[in-house]
């Protein structure tokens, strides 16, 4: 697949603000990459792939317990009661109670521990591997067309996320579920990216971006999407 055309492509036709990103997963460190220097949050490490960079990334440079769990590289039962529970949440701001935090874990989607080592970031149009999740950073309206292109030809609806850590909702649940997902990001996240008010996200799974992308543009042939 060819990510460099795709990822113009998709730029071009949803005249983006801000490169995709593409993410896959790794059962062992890359060879011939950067490994990403010091420790960040998921979230963080979305944003520098947007501003370019691109890089691979293990446990050891991941900074937020939520990163670290939902992406796979550990598990929950490793980390002491306070996180496992969730106390830690509640004083922040985040639940009223530990059974709220317990509650809305049961509904988040996380990747399975010890299959992977490693997941790789990088700007979809300079990509050279396989991407497992193409993260997009968007407005509304361009959010919105992504949906219909997902719908054009399938009629499939896209999972929408609500406030679950983005490592979840826009990372492990399209994963997961194979299906386009969007969201508005979690409190910590928008404020980690420094996102303005109106910027959603839309994560669609690899194997889908290059059918999304050919709807997109029969779609800009059709009444209601014609520039």
């Amino acid at each position: 697949m060819n990510y460099n055309e795709l990822g113009n492509n998709l730029s071009e036709l949803l005249k983006l603000d801000n490169d995709a990103v593409a993410i896959t997963w790794s059962v062992n460190e890359p060879e011939n990459m950067k490994k990403a220097d010091g420790k960040s949050r998921f979230c963080a490490k979305l944003k520098k792939a947007m501003d370019g960079e691109i890089f691979y990334t293990t446990l050891e440079e991941e900074e937020c317990m939520g990163g670290a769990r939902y992406s796979g590289l550990k598990d929950m039962k490793e980390y002491p009661a306070p996180v496992q529970s969730g106390a830690f949440m509640v004083p922040r701001g985040l639940y009223r109670s530990i059974p709220a935090v317990q509650r809305s874990r049961e509904n988040e989607t996380y990747i399975e521990p010890g299959i992977f080592s490693s997941i790789v970031f990088a700007p979809l149009k300079k990509a050279e591997f396989e991407a497992d999740v193409i993260f997009i950073l968007c407005n509304a309206q361009q959010g919105m067309e992504i949906l219909h292109a997902n719908a054009y030809d399938s009629g499939e609806h896209a999972l929408g996320a609500d406030a679950a850590p983005i490592c979840s909702s826009m990372a492990a649940s399209p994963y997961m579920t194979g299906k386009v997902t969007y969201g508005f990001g979690d409190v910590a996240a928008r404020q980690s990216m420094d996102l303005g008010s109106e910027e959603i996200m839309v994560s669609i799974p690899g194997n889908e971006l290059a059918r999304i992308v050919s709807n997109l543009k029969e779609m800009r042939t059709k009444v209601l999407f014609k520039e």
